[in-house]
């Protein structure tokens, strides 16, 4: 990015796992269905509200 900010993606699934959903950014249109990593005190999706201690990354 010109920026430089750091952007992510979510995905939710549901049991058992067969397919899983990209979730849409509901706060920003332009940027959805990217998030940016500084988000503030809370993230805001379509279902849930998380912080950041509530976010997590695979190695």
């Amino acid at each position: 990015r010109e920026t430089g900010a750091k952007l992510f993606l979510l995905a939710q699934s549901y049991m058992p796992a067969q397919e899983i959903q990209i979730l849409r950014n509901p706060m920003n249109d332009r940027l959805s269905p990217w998030y940016e990593l500084n988000f503030g005190e809370r993230l805001y999706t379509p279902e849930w509200i998380f912080t950041n201690r509530d976010l997590h990354r695979f190695p």
